[in-house]
């Protein structure tokens, strides 16, 4: 996409921007209309090129996913801007910061844990997430953060919930937030489907004096031939029906 076809009010905004990753990634575009994942692994050192996309997004640039061909002729993914008519340039910029209060409040909420896999780690391991993708339902018009709408996550779990989520048709064209409310990374504890899919999910994390019950666990599903999640359902199964 050339510099010059990128009307003026947005490219002054997109100058605006001000974190390193989003801006590394608005500059890469600006100048050569894309960028792949490639350009973000091995030109930028960014190991988790979803990640860096998300920061441009989060600042309130829509973004495209699209497959081109690297210098070797091999398929890869890479960014682009969206559609112009898709732009809300009231939402330029980004998010804004959570307050210390807000997230003292969350950790009352969540006493300390994860909301996804339910493991207690320091609160500095807890990063702010939006229960409804801040892509598809920003933040309220109003300014005024409601502590039901978002929740803790572990940096794991963040991830997970950030792939899933962009590989789901509602984010990339539904960007309908009632769908993503009845998911399973808005509500884990009620939900109707996974990212559009109808699939159930529980992530399970052991730790401390549990670990050993894993290792048990790992050395019993290794001597079976079988994975570990699928060892684990059966033994579920087969106590499922002794009941």
């Amino acid at each position: 996409m050339p510099r010059e076809t990128i009307p003026p009010a947005i490219l002054k905004a997109l100058h605006s921007v001000t974190g390193k990753r989003a801006k590394v990634v608005i500059e890469h575009i600006i100048r050569h209309g894309f960028v792949t994942t490639e350009d973000l692994t091995k030109r930028y050192g960014y190991e988790h090129p979803p990640r860096a996309a998300r920061d441009v997004r989060e600042a309130g640039v829509p973004l495209e996913t699209i497959k081109v061909k690297d210098s070797s002729g091999k398929t890869i993914g890479a960014y682009k801007f969206g559609k112009w008519s898709d732009w809300k340039t009231d939402r330029l910029g980004g998010r804004k910061t959570f307050s210390k209060e807000f997230k003292e409040a969350l950790l009352g909420d969540f006493k300390s844990k994860c909301a996804i896999c339910i493991t207690e780690y320091d609160s500095r391991y807890l990063q702010i997430d939006h229960r409804v993708p801040y892509e598809v339902g920003g933040d309220p018009e109003s300014g005024k953060r409601d502590v039901a709408d978002y929740m803790l996550l572990c940096s794991s779990c963040n991830r997970a919930k950030s792939w899933s989520c962009e590989h789901c048709a509602n984010w990339t064209t539904g960007k309908n937030p009632l769908v993503c409310k009845t998911c399973y990374w808005a509500s884990p504890l009620s939900y109707k489907h996974i990212a559009l899919r109808e699939i159930r999910r529980l992530d399970v994390v052991w730790t401390s004096d549990e670990v050993k019950a894993f290792e048990q666990l790992r050395r019993r599903s290794q001597a079976q031939g079988q994975e570990m999640p699928v060892y684990v359902k059966r033994l579920v199964n087969d106590h499922l029906k002794e009941d």
